[in-house]
């Protein structure tokens, strides 16, 4: 059963690396916080399946924790590219 564990964790980190070099080679700031999310994501996945296979308990709160991490961060990226809101302009005459 470790066996499959384990090539299940290689196979999800070998997609989540492809997965992040097409997304990293965009410009696009979004994009990039979606790798992020993506890396927290899968590597998670990888440490669970890894932390099944070697019966080691401590790995699961190392995946908590990087799940939690991503999450955090990619609430303070929403939080932190919002706009203000335009002033009005007091030279122009509101009907």
């Amino acid at each position: 059963m470790a066996d499959v564990l384990t090539a299940a964790a290689l196979f999800i980190l070998a997609v989540t690396a492809v997965a992040l070099l097409r997304v990293l080679r965009s410009r696009v700031l979004a994009e990039r916080m979606m790798a992020l999310q993506l890396l927290g994501t899968g590597g998670a996945a990888v440490l669970l399946l890894l932390g099944g296979a070697s019966g080691a308990p401590a790995v699961n709160d190392v995946a908590l924790l990087l799940t939690l991490f991503a999450a955090f961060s990619c609430v303070a990226f929403a939080l932190g590219t919002t706009e203000p809101a335009a002033e009005p302009d007091p030279a122009k005459k509101q009907p």
